[in-house]
């Protein structure tokens, strides 16, 4: 039999921390039952221990279990180990966030009456009443007490009956234990006509732990998840366009090649191609940007935005569980299941205070029982020690935090995606940006005698690539069709080669494709044809960057452009620390040699060229704009192009850790007192209860401080 903490409190389980091989299907389980370390411990562990996972992080805010497991592994054995150590589990929509048992509601109002009712009649007995008047009043609170204790307190009841025949303990175990022997002795002493009864306590007992769950979730609604945010944006229902008319059907029955009509207004289902000639889409809610985005036909639509004017239809290029909002969902959903070094602290501490608490209650009781002789008062104090000693508020002192600071990130569209990002974050001291598509916006101009042949070359070419700069000489080839080519090819930092009717092309460096000249060039089988190149700094660099400096951060520019160029970006900017003319390999070099003097880099960037860098620094930030691959590099993406995201994310993640520090030292503290408080027999089970609850919602309420 395992000890374990108690109901409520921890989000974290001793579970090393792995990143799960790229590639491996995700799959997730929805826990209702589950409210505490020993759950989310049982749970890990079970699943952990199956060949067929890889990986299991339960995240208890939204009750589910994030599984990472070997292609083709089936989830119905998976549920079924869980059923068999007391858990339910089902499959899950990825989108689906489970709530808190809104049952906890009417539980506490039917404590709450039952509760008043009999301490009115116990007035009666404190105030002197006896023979039989004592026991007319000891019945009467009887007949209230007893079925609303075994209705009140069913959760406790259920939850340490799951552990205990399974063999383990959680906090339950005597939470139940404590109720079961108030209504019992009362039972006991008003069926022989005894002077003492204790309905009132069992009852108050049951309402302070049900209302400080309450409140603990009203808590967790405020600080709605990221998760929760995401998913809310995807509709449930489409409307497809078949030969049989307009047919309407599940978002879940969407496959790729459908054709979905949008009223004005609707938000697009699923990721899908515009068949309008133009349409006005609203992509505040996934970018942060406010203003209306003009597209015209064959645009890329994403889940989530919504289309303003309409009639419109588009193509599904993807089913529900391929889109961008369900990796958004999945991604925000792990972030907020967290596990930094604060949570593994936590855990670990957990771990051993746990078994040190029932080991001080049973001393408590053997004691008390050794010194009083009355085995009913001692084995009081060693439940009101349980209870009162209960580490809610240590568990609670990284979760609640985590789940404030990534909600209200995402509000201001910033995605928190990896589980240790935030603590990393808030030690960074040195930020290197990437220059193009991040610090500056740059476009390449074709020239303007340019054949037709090569503009639709060009296009070609531009379209197969995600680098800023190839995708800046789309806008002035809109009305160019692009060149069907073949074997396209992307090199990072160099370009891209490809053939075209029999010859070779290319766009990129001139040194990389003609092996000689600089610049950026597009070559159509022997012909080179130099691109002009522009650039700026974008609108909020300067901004960004001179907050970054105030907040006391040392900013360098990392490039692969010419010293020239770099130079007169970083001259814009103001910053003084600027590499150029380096590769991928370079970057990663550079950003290995800050970090081997003692620096924690945060690297900000877009390209594929940027992966090894983003891979390698303390923390990592990509922009909303950036390639997948970068993305995926990335712990932090910014869902909108603003660079004043980034001093944001600092600034939050800082405060994050502030507060998680606080919590700590408000559970250390509660702790000094609460235990010698409780072994000196200075704490009934009621006042353990009102102090264990208080405890909760003070660290709660402090990490929603978190801005």
């Amino acid at each position: 039999m395992t000890m374990a903490a108690c109901p409520g409190c921890i989000a974290g389980a001793p579970m090393a921390e792995n990143r799960a091989p790229a590639g491996m299907p995700t799959h997730m389980l929805v826990l209702p039952t589950i409210h505490c370390s020993a759950c989310i411990q049982a749970v890990e562990q079970a699943l952990g221990a199956r060949d067929d996972i890889v990986a299991a992080r339960v995240n208890l805010s939204a009750r589910r279990v994030a599984i990472t497991a070997t292609p083709g592994a089936d989830p119905t054995p998976w549920i079924s180990a869980l059923a068999n150590i007391g858990f339910e589990a089902h499959e899950a929509r990825p989108g689906e966030v489970q709530t808190e048992d809104d049952g906890l509601i009417l539980r506490l109002g039917v404590a709450g009456f039952a509760m008043m009712n009999v301490m009115l009649l116990s007035v009666a007995v404190w105030s002197g009443a006896s023979d039989s008047t004592r026991d007319f009043m000891h019945w009467i609170a009887a007949t209230i007490a007893m079925p609303a204790a075994i209705y009140c307190a069913d959760p406790f009841f259920r939850s340490a009956w799951r552990a205990l025949r399974v063999g383990r303990l959680n906090m339950d175990v005597p939470i139940s234990l404590a109720i079961v022997l108030a209504c019992g002795l009362s039972l006991y002493e008003t069926m022989t006509g005894g002077a003492h009864a204790y309905f009132d306590a069992a009852l108050s007992l049951t309402f302070f732990l049900l209302g400080g769950r309450v409140l603990e979730t009203r808590m967790r609604r405020a600080a709605r998840s990221a998760a929760a945010d995401l998913a809310a944006l995807e509709p449930h229902r489409v409307t497809r366009v078949t030969g049989q008319g307009h047919q309407s059907a599940s978002v879940e029955e969407v496959r790729v090649g459908d054709v979905l009509w949008l009223a004005a207004g609707s938000r697009v289902p699923v990721d899908g191609v515009l068949q309008a000639a133009t349409a006005q889409v609203d992509r505040s809610a996934l970018t942060g940007e406010s203003d209306p985005v003009a597209v015209g036909q064959r645009a890329v639509l994403t889940a989530g935005e919504v289309v303003l004017t309409g009639p419109v239809t588009m193509q599904a290029r993807v089913d529900a569980k391929g889109s961008t909002l369900r990796r958004l969902v999945e991604l925000a959903a792990s972030a907020e299941g967290a596990r930094s070094r604060y949570t593994s602290l936590a855990t670990r501490a957990a771990g051993v205070y746990a078994p040190l608490v029932h080991g001080l209650s049973l001393a408590a009781f053997l004691g008390w029982w050794w010194g009083s002789g009355d085995a009913y008062h001692a084995l009081t104090i060693a439940i009101a020690t349980l209870i009162i000693t209960c580490p809610c508020a240590l568990g609670l002192a990284v979760p609640a935090v985590a789940t404030v600071a990534t909600g209200r990130l995402f509000r201001a569209g910033v995605l928190v995606k990896s589980e240790t990002a935030l603590e990393r974050l808030a030690e960074v001291d040195t930020v290197v940006f990437d220059k193009t598509g991040t610090l500056s916006d740059s476009a390449l101009v074709p020239p303007v005698d340019l054949s037709d042949e090569a503009r639709a070359v060009l296009k070609g070419l531009a379209e197969a690539s995600r680098h800023p700069l190839s995708r800046s000489v789309l806008g002035p080839l809109s009305d160019v069709r692009a060149a069907a080519i073949e074997d396209v090819d992307e090199t990072r930092g160099r370009g891209l080669r490809g053939v075209w009717r029999g010859q070779p092309v290319g766009l990129g460096a001139a040194d990389w494709l003609t092996g000689d000249g600089q610049g950026t060039v597009l070559q159509v089988g022997d012909c080179i044809y130099p691109l002009a190149r522009r650039e700026q700094a974008v609108t909020d660099a300067a901004q960004a960057l001179d907050a970054l400096r105030a907040m006391g951060l040392d900013v360098h520019i990392l490039t692969g452009d010419t010293a020239r160029i770099a130079q007169r970006v970083a001259a814009t900017l103001e910053v003084r620390q600027v590499h150029a003319g380096v590769g991928p390999e370079d970057k990663q070099a550079l950003i290995q040699s800050l970090q081997a003097g003692g620096a924690k880099v945060l690297m900000i960037g877009d390209g594929l060229n940027d992966t090894l860098a983003l891979t390698e620094a303390w923390a990592s930030i990509a922009p909303g704009t950036a390639l997948e691959a970068s993305q995926n590099a990335a712990d932090v993406v910014l869902l909108g192009q603003k660079m004043l995201g980034v001093p944001l994310v600092l600034r939050i993640a800082r405060s994050a850790r502030r507060r998680i520090l606080e919590n700590f030292a408000l559970a250390a503290g509660y702790n000094a007192v609460a235990i010698p408080l409780s072994l000196m027999g200075f704490a009934s089970p009621l006042m353990a209860a009102l102090a264990m609850s208080s405890s909760s919602l003070t660290v709660t309420l402090n990490a929603l401080r978190t801005r």
